[in-house]
């Protein structure tokens, strides 16, 4: 099982919201992505993701830089970057990826989260 954040765990159910995240969720789904500075395929999963944001109504695209976050990179596992987290409306994580994201896939995982 995920361990989180002990402000974001109720009842064993990590829950991601502004306080962990650092910016407002959306509405209806978030696309949570942990980056690094020099990671090249951060900046390409950055221009997927808010492209999918910028399409989908509902959707948030937030960016983590992991190595200033490091107390939530250790406590949701996150091994690389890019890893990105797709979040339900109430801030569960509904899916999980580590590494580029093809922009099909990110829509097809949405659809768990809305």
């Amino acid at each position: 099982m995920m361990q989180g954040t002990r402000s974001a765990v109720t009842a064993g159910v990590v829950r991601l919201g502004v306080a962990e995240l650092g910016a407002e969720p959306g509405e209806r789904a978030s696309l949570v992505q942990f980056s690094s500075a020099f990671c090249q395929p951060c900046r390409a999963t950055r221009r997927i993701l808010a492209e999918v944001a910028e399409l989908v109504e509902g959707v948030a695209h937030i960016e983590i830089d992991a190595e200033a976050h490091l107390g939530l990179v250790r406590a949701l596992g996150i091994e690389k970057t890019p890893t990105v987290l797709v979040l339900d409306s109430a801030g569960r994580i509904v899916r999980r990826a580590a590494g580029m994201p093809r922009k099909v896939d990110v829509i097809a995982a949405l659809g768990a989260a809305v």
